[in-house]
């Protein structure tokens, strides 16, 4: 009888806390912030933010080809401080959800509803900002000249090419695995 009992407490916390861990890879699935230099799809992917990463990380790439002008520049200098704000507002509601569940985790039954209440203003405030960085490249890229619109789209281009042949080798791999 107790060995069933120490059986079922075991599982219960085994499956509280996978539940709990679940709750949190899935509030943070899509919640990267802002990242241009290396968001959740790497130094050049696409993480689950789209282009809101992107172009902002090729902008900053392309800041000497751009020839930005003073306007620009300033412009420029306040999305990179936009951005890097809230890499450490999104660092900051990352923690909160850590808390939060290790706070519930504590407890002899924890209130995982809680956790995912957290998980789920935190996900809102994160795609909150991310509009606010991604806005604030794109007012940017709205000063742009043609030529200037000519090398943000080309690279674009390259880089989509390149992640496309990455996508076809990793498909590759797999078909050639299973």
């Amino acid at each position: 009888m107790f060995d069933s009992l120490s059986q079922r407490s075991r599982f219960n916390t085994r499956r509280a806390i996978a539940v709990a861990s679940a709750a949190l890879a899935f509030a943070f699935g899509g919640s990267a912030l802002a990242q241009p230099a290396h968001g959740h799809g790497g130094p050049h992917g696409m993480g689950a933010d789209g282009g809101d990463v992107m172009l902002g990380h090729l902008i900053t790439n392309a800041q000497a080809q751009l020839k930005l002008n003073t306007s620009q520049n300033g412009m420029f200098d306040a999305a990179v401080a936009q951005t890097k704000a809230a890499r450490e507002s999104g660092r900051a509601l990352h923690q909160k959800v850590k808390d939060a569940l290790s706070a519930e985790l504590a407890k002899p039954e924890p209130d995982l509803a809680a956790v995912a209440a957290v998980a789920d203003g935190v996900q809102q405030q994160g795609t909150a900002l991310r509009h606010q960085v991604r806005d604030a490249w794109l007012q940017l890229y709205a000063t742009f000249s043609p030529e200037q619109k000519a090398v943000v789209r080309d690279l674009m281009q390259q880089h989509m090419a390149r992640m496309e042949s990455f996508r076809q080798k990793i498909k590759d791999r797999m078909s050639g695995a299973g």
